[in-house]
């Protein structure tokens, strides 16, 4: 496996990746305490989010994987192995490099599950895009950001097999946090946890 990230940080960095897996100050606590998004809409999700254990369940055609994963309880809050085993499963199927993923994105996923019911796997078209990928698609597209947060591991690109698009667009524009791309020819949707914002 090459990784270009780490996926185990040095715990003499004062900036590695404990912090950045810290429940306190990120994801859906954060969205509770500031009463906005999918938790403002429905209280009785909130209360899921909060105090159930989250997991993902997706499916990624590009490699054939498949993962049902909780990735964080009450208790320990976020679980780094768990964050681990999905980034891979997120990975540039290019080129097999990882990133860890941003602990908001992987919520905003579960958010999406949670608020739509689903059952079954969603599937992510794209997760991480090492920079070399991302300069490849650039080259082949003009509607592949330059700087995209895929790059950062802060973006998936995701569809619901049988499932309307604009439903699933709708559901994550509701959530009020990151970025959401509309791509109804192509199906799916982008999900980012970066500014919020919206296109199409």
């Amino acid at each position: 496996m090459r990784t270009d990230v780490a996926l185990q940080p040095d715990k003499n960095d004062p900036n590695n990746e404990e912090k950045r897996l810290d429940p306190s100050r990120r994801g859906f606590l954060k969205w509770a305490a500031g009463g906005i998004g999918v938790l403002a809409l429905a209280p009785g999700l909130a209360r899921t989010a909060v105090l159930r254990e989250r997991y993902l369940l997706f499916h990624n055609p590009n490699t054939g994987e498949s993962v049902r994963q909780v990735y964080w309880t009450p208790r320990d809050g976020y679980i780094r192995e768990a964050v681990n085993t999905i980034s891979w499963a997120l990975r540039d199927h290019h080129n097999d490099q990882v990133r860890q993923f941003d602990s908001n994105v992987l919520d905003q996923l579960y958010a999406l599950q949670l608020q739509l019911g689903l059952g079954q796997p969603v599937n992510v078209i794209s997760g991480y895009r090492s920079p070399s990928t991302n300069w490849m698609l650039c080259e082949g597209s003009r509607r592949v950001a330059r700087r995209s947060y895929h790059m950062q591991a802060m973006a998936l690109d995701i569809r619901v097999p049988g499932g309307r698009v604009s439903d699933l667009y709708r559901a994550a524009r509701s959530l009020g946090a990151g970025g959401v791309g509309y791509y109804p020819r192509s199906n799916f949707v982008h999900i980012d946890s970066g500014p919020v914002r919206y296109w199409s």
